[in-house]
């Protein structure tokens, strides 16, 4: 899977994990370049608290755009640290 954003590859995996949907991409898999730490955290009552990135690409910012749950909920420790994207990045089969 390939997560696309302003026609750049910002996250490469064969081993991502789905869930409600998302593709949960390994910490290894992104291109940290691309990525810079938000303020923003929100609570999902399943998962537990999630923190975000914004995605910076050629100059532009969006905002929010990836989120990971630092720490999970036990019952989804399988993508503890793993990133979902949204907000206009598309996941692609590779």
């Amino acid at each position: 899977m390939k997560a696309i954003w302003n026609n750049q590859v910002i996250a490469q995996s064969n081993e991502t994990i789905v869930v409600e949907g998302n593709h949960y991409f390994p910490p290894e898999s992104i291109d940290a370049s691309f990525f810079e730490k938000s303020d923003l955290n929100t609570t999902c009552p399943y998962k537990g608290v999630a923190s975000y990135y914004n995605v910076l690409v050629d100059g532009q910012k969006n905002k929010d755009a990836a989120w990971y749950y630092p720490s999970t909920k036990p019952a989804f420790d399988k993508i503890s640290g793993y990133i979902a994207f949204w907000r206009g990045v598309s996941v692609v089969e590779d």
